[in-house]
């Protein structure tokens, strides 16, 4: 079962302008974010930084839950999900 990763306007540069991915990977969201950065390394770099954690200012969505909420890279993914990929906006 292929998990889907959402791709917001701002990051669409990093995956030659694809809205959704689709990911053979399930279990946790640290082993789908694996399967991006090995078929999308220049997405990846924007999710984590280089030990593999999630960026602050990336939120990142399950099913609509905040995976910061639910174990964060450990968090689980089950088959069929969608991988909601968001970065914070800043302004003032």
């Amino acid at each position: 079962m292929a998990v889907t990763v959402l791709v917001p306007s701002t990051l669409r540069g990093e995956v030659d302008g694809v809205k959704a991915l689709s990911v053979d990977a399930t279990g946790t969201l640290r082993a789908v974010l694996d399967e991006v950065g090995r078929r999308w390394p220049r997405l990846e770099r924007r999710v984590r930084d280089e030990q593999g954690a999630l960026r602050r200012y990336m939120n990142v969505y399950i099913d609509g839950v905040d995976c910061r909420s639910i174990g964060g890279s450990d968090a689980p993914v089950p088959g069929e999900a969608e991988v909601h990929l968001l970065p914070s906006v800043a302004g003032g």
